[in-house]
C-alpha cells in the first residue's frame, strides 16, 4: 500500500510515516507543496493521503481536491486549521495539530475501511 505525506514540517512528517509503515503501508511519498504534492500522486497514485492545510507554497486542500479529481483516495487531514477543512465530504477525516502519536492510529485505520468501501479510481 502506497501513501502520500503533504506536509511542510518534516519532523511531523516522519511521525506519519512511522504511523503509517507500522499501519501496513509500504511505501510513503513526502511532499511539502502543493505541486510536488500533485506531481507525486501522479507519478504513484496514494491508497491514502495525509495533508496539513497550509504548505510551504501552496494549499493543501487544493492538492488533495486536484489529486482526487484524479485518483479516488481517502484522506485524513492533521491540521491546527480544522475550519478550513472541507466538510461536506465524507471521505475526509481530521486529526487536530497538535497530535499524540496515538492518535493517529485510529484515525489511519477509519481511513483505510474507507478506502475500501471506495469506489475504483477516477481514472481506471
Amino acid at each position: 500500500m502506497h501513501a502520500l505525506i503533504i506536509e511542510p514540517q518534516v519532523f511531523t512528517s516522519l511521525i506519519i510515516e512511522d504511523a503509517l509503515r507500522e499501519a501496513g503501508y509500504t511505501s510513503v511519498a513526502h511532499a511539502t507543496t502543493e505541486e510536488e504534492a500533485i506531481a507525486s500522486a501522479e507519478r504513484e497514485p496514494p491508497q491514502l493521503i495525509t495533508a496539513a492545510i497550509k504548505l510551504h507554497d501552496g494549499s493543501g486542500v487544493r492538492a488533495v481536491e486536484t489529486i482526487r479529481s484524479r485518483h479516488r483516495a481517502p484522506v485524513l487531514f492533521i491540521t491546527q486549521r480544522v475550519g478550513e477543512v472541507p466538510a461536506e465530504d465524507p471521505d475526509l477525516l481530521v486529526v487536530r495539530k497538535p497530535f499524540r502519536f496515538a492518535d493517529l492510529s485510529p484515525a489511519i485505520e477509519e481511513a483505510r475501511l474507507r478506502q475500501t468501501r471506495s469506489p475504483e479510481p477516477l481514472n481506471a
